[in-house]
């Protein structure tokens, strides 16, 4: 008798140390989970503002600067005011190309038609397809923003060493807020093997 109530205590305790590990050894692969989990959501939350403009862009779907271009309207040149536009361009990481607007700047009046060129030259040593994808800066003037011909509507075919100048003609809308004295036009243009890779 006194053996077996000797022996229970070392028993409990044995029992207690196997659920202590069992509970440290799942509380540790939990902790690996969440924080897996939360590398995994910052991972997508940095790629998903890439892989939108490019969806956007091929699909034409909620990108605002598309929509914009299809309600061009013809109104009368606010000559009394200027507006200043700046050109930019990126280029992504992957691929070789000379991409950059023949001009940094220009001031333009609202309501009147102007165009500026870019020149894309391919150095990738290959015949590509290449995508210009726009963003219009500030967010306010998304809106009154309105090209009428760009060469990011459509993939460009580019041969091997092409070099070409792509026009863009775009209007100011009069009714664009006062506060907007300035307005950038950037453009990262992308080759067929770097969207591949995005989506």
């Amino acid at each position: 008798m006194t053996n077996e109530i000797q022996q229970q205590p070392d028993d409990d305790g044995s029992d207690g140390e196997l659920r202590g590990s069992a509970l440290n050894r799942a509380n540790s692969q939990l902790t690996l989970r969440l924080a897996l989990f939360a590398v995994g959501a910052f991972a997508f939350g940095f790629a998903l503002v890439p892989l939108y403009s490019v969806l956007c862009t091929l699909t034409g779907y909620g990108d605002q600067t598309t929509l914009s271009e299809k309600r061009v309207v013809a109104e009368a040149p606010d000559e009394a005011r200027l507006v200043t536009v700046e050109f930019l361009a990126d280029l992504p990481s992957v691929g070789n190309w000379e991409f950059r607007p023949l001009k940094k700047s220009m001031q333009v009046h609202p309501g009147k038609l102007y165009e500026i060129n870019y020149v894309a030259h391919n150095l990738t040593g290959r015949d590509t397809v290449a995508q210009a994808v726009p963003n219009v800066s500030p967010g306010q003037a998304v809106a009154y923003f309105r090209k009428t011909e760009c060469f990011c509507f459509t993939p460009q075919n580019f041969a091997i060493d092409e070099q070409r100048p792509m026009p863009v003609r775009f209007i100011v809308d009069p009714n664009l807020p006062r506060i907007v004295d300035r307005i950038t036009l950037s453009y990262t243009f992308y080759d067929s093997a770097t969207l591949v890779g995005l989506r």
